[in-house]
This record gives C-alpha cells, structure tokens and sequence, in this order.
C-alpha cells in the first residue's frame, strides 16, 4: 500500500501542464526522441524545476532539458 501511495504522490509531483505537454509532443516528432528518451528528458526537467525552486514542471524547464540533447548526426 505505501508504495501505491508514493507513486500517485510522485505522478502528481512531476505532472506536466498543458503547454509542457504540447511542447515534449512536438519534441517528440520533430526530434524523434524514444520512449526512454523521453523519460531521461522529463527526468531533467524535474531536477531544472527543482533547481529553480518550483514545485511543478513548467514549459520552460522542459525546452531547456530539451536543448541539451544532442542532435543526431552530431
């Protein structure tokens, strides 16, 4: 049951809004990022958000996550 709990707690905690959703869709297309790509890329985005004292994960934390992928060919 506490691991039920931490969970739901964790998937609200790192929850991202509409904007942020739009923008990693995009990403996602355009960029071809993966399936772990993108979980390496929200996992970035929560530690920037955490760095910049929010408590949630904005649009902005996830383009900076964003740029530091490397493009491929690079």
């Amino acid at each position: 049951m506490d691991r039920i709990d931490i969970h739901v707690e964790a998937r609200q905690f790192c929850a991202l809004d509409a904007a942020g959703r739009s923008l990693i869709k995009v990403a996602m297309t355009q960029m071809g990022l993966s399936t772990r790509a993108y979980h390496r890329v929200h996992k970035l985005a929560r530690t920037i958000a955490d760095l910049a004292g929010e408590e949630g994960i904005q649009a902005a934390h996830l383009a900076e996550a964003l740029q530091y992928r490397r493009r491929q060919g690079e």
